[in-house]
């Protein structure tokens, strides 16, 4: 079976080949694409190949002609960008054969805009849906942060379509800045209004912005592999510590509340394949759904290592392949990070 993965330097891209290759059901001959040359993940794949990135025009087009080349059975992006153009195109792939894991761009427009997700969970009445308000001006800006009780609690901002958590700010009256300045890293999410409020009054175009409550209680994951008509695979994971986004310290911890919150959503929003969940809790303990990224999470491999190998399933079910039980090993600890790849001038890529 040949898997062509396209992402294959993104963060993440490693651990997840790696458990495609643990694949107990199938060998897989796994190509792997990227627009950096030097991408890590080339080390791990049996062919490399650069494309064009996810948004440009000519993706699709350079990414079918490897796909051809190869001879590939399944598409797996990585990337937000490539699952957005992946939705699109799909119907094209699959009439040539070739599996594409990505959602309908229905779905798809729902879940990557944090604005229309959070409308259709108050459409629904549903509890997940945290409190928020849209704000297209400064005005509107500043209505929503005091709406939500600033200066007496804190609240978040971010741009309703952005990915993982670039772009998104807290705003803390009681932010103590001569310790951010001397202790923290400069890349804190943590900000006053004192400081966000100029920025935003000089803007040309002011952006549009989530202005949401922030929620204080503990973060899960929930992995899933959505599959048409049967029930999703899920696993819930609390996360104990995030560094620059790219390492972490965490568990799989079953959390039956959330696993069924998560079943439901799959539904709600039409999902299918890999889609990850991320919830809070608010201060007095209800969870409140605050993302959905509807392709595999880059931190996937903490389930893999608790005995749901997500990646493998996932390209098995794409497959039409029967998936095994899955036995999870619930209280499973993982920490993550770095690996180092070394170029030699004149040799393939290697890892310790």
């Amino acid at each position: 079976m040949t898997v062509l993965v396209t992402g294959a330097g993104t963060f993440g891209a490693s651990g997840i080949i790696k458990a495609i290759r643990r694949a107990d059901a199938f060998d897989a001959h796994i190509v792997g694409v990227d627009t950096d040359p030097d991408a890590y993940g080339f080390s791990l794949v049996d062919t490399a190949e650069t494309v064009p990135a996810g948004d440009a025009d000519a993706f699709v087009s350079e990414l079918r002609s490897v796909a051809r080349r190869e001879n590939a059975d399944v598409i797996f992006p990585l990337n937000a960008a490539d699952v957005e153009a992946l939705s699109e195109a799909k119907p094209a792939f699959e009439r040539e054969g070739i599996e594409v894991m990505a959602v309908s761009p229905q779905s798809l427009s729902i879940t990557r805009n944090k604005g229309r997700l959070y409308d259709e969970l108050v459409k629904q009445a549903h509890p997940m849906a945290p409190e928020f308000y849209r704000a297209s001006s400064f005005d509107e800006f500043l209505d929503a942060v005091h709406a939500l009780g600033y200066p007496d609690r804190r609240v978040c901002f971010k741009p309703p379509v952005s990915n993982d958590r670039r772009c998104f700010r807290v705003v803390d009256p009681d932010m103590d800045r001569f310790n951010a300045l001397l202790n923290q890293k400069p890349d804190s999410t943590v900000t006053t209004l004192d400081d966000v409020l100029p920025v935003l009054r000089e803007t040309a175009q002011f952006p549009e912005l989530i202005v949401m409550e922030y929620l204080p209680g503990e973060e899960y994951t929930v992995d899933a592999l959505v599959r048409d008509d049967e029930t999703p695979v899920l696993v819930s994971r609390s996360h104990a510590a995030t560094c620059d986004d790219s390492s972490f310290v965490g568990t799989v911890e079953k959390n039956p509340e959330l696993l069924g919150d998560a079943h439901e959503l799959c539904s709600l929003f039409g999902l299918e394949y890999n889609a990850t969940f991320r919830f809070k809790y608010t201060a007095d303990g209800r969870p409140k759904l605050v993302d959905v990224h509807p392709r595999i999470s880059r931190s996937v491999t903490a389930s893999v290592g608790a005995g749901a190998n997500i990646p493998a399933l996932s390209v098995q079910y794409a497959m039409d392949r029967e998936l095994p039980e899955l036995d999870i090993e619930w209280g499973t600890h993982v920490t993550r990070d770095w690996q180092d790849v070394f170029y030699g001038p004149n040799t393939d890529p290697t890892t310790i």
